[in-house]
């Protein structure tokens, strides 16, 4: 009995390791959830949330340092409550990582399905239209695009969409061309159905791990993205509580007042961070395998 008790198997220092990781793991992305769905609702209830009016400007408080009288993360170069306009400013750091997602996702879907499901000329045309656009980082054409709009949120907000729309038109696509030759494919052509009913019905369901995937981590490039702008002035407008317009506000008084764009850079760094770790959660979901790395 001994002797069969001391062959029973062991757990080996990588076993040991890859479970302590997988639980770290999961620790640290339920924290990020947590986080955004704290973050989505102090954004909601941001007026009463809110210590100070994010607009109220008091230049006699000005840069005062973070923990002083009434004002935890202190003030800007106005005087205004900094952590009043984080709160306020978060409306747009979510709003900007999830709509222009979302709408990237519903119209370069469309193409991409399209593209895959039709092939020929019209894969042809689309795809080179996307090879033009993919000839430029992210970040130049998002500032083309804008700066040939003009400066403004609506402007923005374009830029983004049309940024991304590739990066979802080519996953579909490419996703398209594997599903479509599957037999129950080949046999609702062979019932009669339309091109239309078939890629609506059979095609695109098949293709939600992939989107859902991919669209988690989109969420977390348009923080950046969407933060860069602002810090550019392309983006929403003072007095507008914006992160990125807070860090480009900031960026002159790094040296007596470096908390003013610091805690502004934290805060986009902070949701970037949680965008990213919840999208990996969701790919470690929907692909197993790659938790087995």
């Amino acid at each position: 009995m001994a002797l069969l008790q001391s062959r029973q198997p062991v757990p080996n220092s990588q076993t040991r390791r890859r479970f302590s990781l997988k639980y770290r793991g999961g620790t640290l992305y339920s924290l990020a959830a947590a986080s955004l769905v704290i973050l989505f609702l102090v954004a909601v209830f941001a007026p009463a949330v809110a210590p100070y009016d994010p607009l109220a400007a008091n230049p006699i408080d000005k840069f005062l340092p973070p923990l002083s009288s009434g004002h935890i993360l202190g003030t800007d170069e106005l005087g205004r409550d900094i952590l009043s306009r984080l709160i306020y400013g978060a409306r747009i750091a979510l709003f900007l990582a999830v709509v222009p997602t979302l709408i990237a996702l519903v119209v370069g879907g469309l193409i991409g399905l399209l593209a895959g499901y039709c092939g020929g000329v019209v894969d042809a045309v689309i795809m080179r239209v996307f090879d033009v656009m993919f000839a430029f980082p992210g970040i130049l054409l998002a500032l083309g695009i804008s700066a040939a709009l003009g400066a403004g949120f609506g402007s923005m907000l374009t830029a983004m969409v049309v940024v991304a729309i590739p990066e979802f038109g080519r996953l579909v696509r490419g996703c398209v061309l594997t599903v479509k030759e599957n037999l129950y494919v080949e046999a609702a052509r062979t019932l009669g159905l339309s091109n239309i009913k078939i890629a609506l019905r059979h095609v695109l369901p098949n293709l939600r791990a992939p989107i859902i995937v991919m669209t988690a981590m989109q969420t977390g490039n348009n923080v950046i993205l969407g933060a860069s702008l602002s810090f550019l002035g392309l983006g929403a407008q003072p007095p507008t509580p914006d992160w990125g317009a807070m860090l480009d506000g900031g960026k002159s008084a790094m040296l007596n007042a470096p908390h003013v764009a610091t805690i502004a850079g934290l805060a986009i760094v902070y949701l970037t961070i949680c965008f990213n770790l919840v999208g990996d959660a969701v790919r470690d979901r929907f692909d197993p395998s790659s938790t087995n790395r």
